[in-house]
C-alpha cells in the first residue's frame, strides 16, 4: 500500500469518528432537554349545585315518638297490603292518611306518577321504569319538555350564584321547591311595582334645561 492511500483511509476513519461522536452529543443533549411546558387556555368552570328536592318521609301521624315528633309511616306500609285505586284523581276519593291532599294535575290520576307495583315507594316514568324520589325532574320533564328546556337555560328556575361559572359557581332550584308536584300551578300573585326612572319622562310643554 502506497503512502498516499493510507493517509486518505485515516483521515476517512477520522472523519468518520468525528461525525459519530457529534451526532451521538447532540441525540444526549436532545434527551436530557426538558419538555416545553403546555399552557391551557380553556378556562376553568365552577360547580352547579341542583339543591336537594323536598321528598317525602312517610305520612304524618297523630302518635308521637319518644322525642315528641310526630311518628311517620312509609307509603308501603300500609299499600304492600292495601292496593290502591288505580283511577283516583280526585282528593276526596281519598280517605284516611290523604284527606287534605291537594290534585289538581291534569287528568293524571296517583298511579300515573308513583309505582304502584313496589307500595308507591318509587316514581314510575312512562316507559314503566322505576326512579328514586330524587330523580323526580327526570319524572317532570316527560311531560314540561319546553319548561325543562328553558330550565336547562336557565331561563326558568330560580338561582343563586354566578351566572358566569369562570367566576364563581352557582346554586339552583329544583321544581319541587316552587311547585307543588300534586298541584303544579303556581299561585297568582300581584307584582312589585317597578323600580323608579333615575330620569323622569318629560312632560310635554316642558322646557329642556
Amino acid at each position: 500500500m502506497d503512502r498516499t492511500r493510507f493517509y486518505r483511509i485515516q483521515w476517512l476513519l477520522a472523519l468518520w469518528l468525528l461525525v459519530n461522536t457529534v451526532t451521538g452529543c447532540s441525540q444526549g443533549h436532545a434527551k436530557t432537554e426538558p419538555a416545553a411546558e403546555v399552557v391551557s387556555t380553556t378556562p376553568v368552570l365552577n360547580s352547579v349545585e341542583i339543591r336537594r328536592p323536598p321528598v317525602p318521609r312517610g305520612i304524618e301521624t297523630s302518635t308521637l315518638d319518644a322525642s315528641g315528633n310526630p311518628v311517620r309511616l312509609q307509603c308501603s306500609a300500609c299499600h304492600s297490603v292495601r292496593p290502591s285505586q288505580a283511577s283516583t284523581a280526585l282528593a276526596s276519593e281519598l280517605d284516611e292518611f290523604h284527606q287534605g291532599l291537594k290534585i289538581a294535575h291534569g287528568h293524571l290520576t296517583c298511579v300515573s306518577c308513583h309505582q304502584a307495583s313496589d307500595g308507591y315507594s318509587t316514581l314510575k316514568l312512562a316507559d314503566g321504569r322505576s326512579i328514586p324520589f330524587e330523580e323526580s325532574m327526570t319524572l317532570c320533564a316527560q311531560c314540561h319538555g319546553t319548561h325543562f328546556r328553558d330550565y336547562q337555560h336557565g331561563s326558568h328556575g330560580g338561582m343563586t350564584g354566578h351566572w358566569d361559572l369562570t367566576r364563581g359557581s352557582r346554586t339552583r332550584n329544583h321544581c319541587l321547591h316552587c311547585h307543588d308536584p300534586h298541584a303544579p300551578q303556581y299561585p297568582s300573585f300581584t307584582p312589585a311595582a317597578g323600580p323608579r326612572d333615575r330620569f323622569p319622562p318629560v312632560k310635554s310643554g316642558d322646557a329642556h334645561e
